[in-house]
């Protein structure tokens, strides 16, 4: 039975949430588009890039566990403003940022921002739409692809249309993040759903403990890689293949966009375990496709792929470990960023390996033109690094056939 109170208002809370996430998908689009100026203005090499840009995927962790122990005690409320205040520190630390260090410690701010969002939104949506968790969760979700064509749209404006500095891209978060905080003003918070049914602090602790939690654990660390790893590193990945690569990743984010929206539908047919791996064959074969040179189509499977990862994993754990609660939820997404911030000066580090054996593969004589060379070998080493990627999904595929088949055969034991 869906929960009502007389003084709150589920639409209101629902839609401030949505904003909150299209604030925290800027700042992945935004980043995402000046990751390369980054390096150039603070003299950084694609590790130490890799390394900043990884901050606010493992302080968007630290944030979402505690997070989860704090929900349930301390209330929404706290851990919403707790994010306002991060996104306005954080942002503005960015914009004044004068190296390596500075731009660490601005962008952990920004990362601790998008955690509370995350831990206090997820089990507010979860609790306001009790009987609909995974389509509700789906239609949450929908604004970071939908943030992320608002942020990439914002970047490319004010870059190669208004010709202004990566200052100005930042300064533009500011507008959905004061809009949330003042959405959220005044408003009543509802109580998670774990404390309002009464289950145990020791109950929640075992639920996250068990084989089955462990394992969407684990493939939350990699659906997260498959996903965002990749968004993060796309401008450098294609720019040697495409001129403005930032629309390549406005692309992907509004087909998810779209197919997050439709989420009521592939969840009435395929159920969650079918979604995922769904989701995992049709990533595999993107990556494939990317690497191989069909850009926009490569993006177009790649985007229906990871459309469902995230949502769908945490609205898994809800509607099957329920008991998990808050907790639950914030370890999955927790567990995702942190994959996040591992993965990122990974990449980076196998682009650059990857360029170096392109560059000495093509080195043939004395006389050659080395810019064109290091384009070459640029376009060698994005496409080689998404077919690597590609391995991702490929192990996820595997175990999500093995659950949804298992599942399936005993969903037809219960019936018969």
């Amino acid at each position: 039975m869906t929960t009502t109170s007389p003084s709150l208002n589920r639409n209101r809370l629902f839609v401030a949430s949505c904003v909150a996430l299209i604030t925290t998908a800027m700042t992945f689009a935004i980043r995402a588009n000046i990751l390369n100026k980054l390096g150039e203005d603070f003299k950084l090499d694609n590790f130490e890039v890799g390394l900043c840009a990884g901050t606010a995927f493992w302080g968007f962790t630290l944030a979402m566990i505690f997070g989860g122990f704090l929900v349930d005690r301390l209330g929404m409320k706290l851990l919403i403003w707790l994010a306002f205040s991060g996104h306005l520190i954080g942002i503005g630390l960015t914009m004044v940022a004068t190296g390596f260090w500075s731009l660490f410690i601005s962008t952990l701010f920004v990362g601790i921002a998008n955690g509370m969002v995350e831990a206090a939104c997820n089990p507010m949506v979860a609790s306001m739409f009790p009987d609909n968790k995974t389509t509700m969760l789906n239609r949450f979700h929908l604004w970071f692809p939908g943030g992320i064509v608002i942020g990439g749209l914002t970047g490319y404006l004010i870059e190669k249309e208004l010709n202004l500095t990566w200052e100005w891209q930042m300064a533009a978060i500011l507008l959905p993040a004061l809009t949330y905080g003042a959405l959220f003003l005044g408003q009543t918070f509802i109580k998670t759903e774990r404390v309002t049914s009464g289950v145990s602090e020791g109950s929640m602790l075992k639920a996250c403990l068990s084989p089955l939690f462990l394992v969407m654990v684990f493939c939350m660390l990699l659906t997260s890689a498959t996903e965002l790893g990749t968004g993060q590193w796309i401008n450098v990945l294609l720019e040697k293949q495409v001129s403005n690569p930032i629309l390549v990743l406005v692309f992907i984010s509004g087909i998810m966009a779209l197919g997050r929206g439709f989420a009521g539908t592939m969840v009435h047919s395929l159920a969650p375990t079918g979604m995922l791996l769904f989701s995992a064959i049709f990533s595999a074969i993107g990556l494939v496709l990317l690497g191989s040179g069909y850009v926009w189509l490569g993006a177009a499977v790649f985007a229906v792929g990871v459309c469902y990862f995230w949502p769908t994993m945490i609205g898994f754990v809800s509607e099957y470990i329920p008991q998990s609660g808050a907790l639950g939820m914030s370890i999955m997404g927790g567990a995702g960023m942190l994959s996040v911030s591992i993965v990122l000066p990974f990449m980076g580090s196998l682009y650059a390996s990857n360029k170096e054996k392109a560059l000495s593969t093509l080195k043939t004589g004395a006389d050659v033109d080395m810019a064109a060379l290091a384009d070459q070998a640029g376009l060698l080493a994005g496409q080689t690094t998404l077919t690597e990627v590609a391995l991702l999904p490929v192990v996820l595929g595997v175990i999500f056939a093995i659950l949804y088949f298992s599942r399936k055969s005993i969903s037809a034991g219960t019936n018969h």
